[in-house]
């Protein structure tokens, strides 16, 4: 008898679908968005790359905490680019983790002197690392809407003391080793974000995509150079040639589909993350 997959929501990039028992079909698309904006244009094999991905770092994460997934064993259409997974309660919060200082972090940084309320040492430049990893969490922003940095005590008001602390602290410990594995492939983990859920007990559990180019910022660590935007492995290539179009992401207009050339070569960027990180060949 064949299964019944119903529709629940679709994300920028993820489609959720929901079995009979209750359990969760995470599909990711090859989809691929930009300042907020769903892009025309598509990325061949992206789907695939980040489930796969996603699948590996689950296995080299998994004594710290628990993840959601159930089963790899989906229906043909959605072979290699989906998962089975325990549905949860979700923590209404994104986990973001900064090893280094760029991006929202930087533009906060040279605002203020700090990143969601935590005070950095004076005279730092975009790229460089920070003293010790910082957990800045940020709001899950409705799809079209942008994700805002908070502070711990948001986390705390809305979620309990208890329980923002141990995010916290399971962020920050996820994201060292995940760190530490990347450096001796190469690659630095300049931040990265975490989605939790929680059990009926309670428990905590690495829920959606980890350590994927979507939901981190990867540099080639050889190509280090504090003082300036990094090279990447990750879809910050796209953010930059579109800015460079003379699109304007405040416009209101939708961004111009991406040549055939920055396709492939995001492609590329995609599957080098991969096959760095896990060692293993892109099929």
């Amino acid at each position: 008898m064949e299964t019944t997959y119903r529709h629940v929501y679709s994300g920028k990039v993820r489609d959720l679908y929901e079995l009979p028992d209750g359990r969760l079909l995470f599909v990711a698309t090859d989809r691929i968005s930009a300042f907020d904006y769903v892009l025309a244009s598509e990325i061949p094999d992206k789907g695939r790359i980040l489930t796969a991905l996603s699948l590996w770092w689950f296995e080299q994460l998994r004594d710290i905490v628990p993840h959601h997934v159930i089963s790899t064993d989906v229906p043909a259409p959605f072979a290699g680019r989906a998962m089975i997974c325990e549905r949860l309660e979700m923590i209404p919060f994104e986990c973001v983790v900064r090893g280094y200082l760029t991006g929202s972090g930087l533009a906060d940084y040279r605002a203020t002197g700090s990143v969601c309320g935590i005070a950095l040492p004076a005279g730092l430049r975009d790229g460089d690392r920070l003293p010790q990893p910082i957990f800045t969490p940020a709001t899950k922003a409705p799809r079209g809407s942008h994700d805002e940095n908070v502070n711990l005590s948001a986390l705390a008001e809305t979620l309990g003391a208890d329980t923002a602390s141990r995010l916290a602290e399971v962020s920050i410990t996820l994201y060292e080793r995940a760190r530490g594995i990347a450096e001796r492939a190469g690659i630095i983990v300049a931040d990265t974000k975490f989605e939790f859920g929680r059990r009926a007990n309670g428990e905590l559990v690495l829920a959606d995509e980890v350590l994927t180019p979507d939901s981190s910022r990867f540099w080639p660590a050889a190509e280090w150079a504090p003082g300036a935007p990094q090279p990447s492995f990750d879809k910050q290539f796209v953010r930059d040639w579109l800015l460079a179009s003379g699109w304007n992401p405040k416009s209101g207009q939708a961004p111009p589909p991406l040549p055939p050339d920055v396709i492939a070569r995001t492609r590329e960027k995609y599957v080098e993350a991969y096959e760095r990180l896990t060692g293993q060949r892109w099929q």
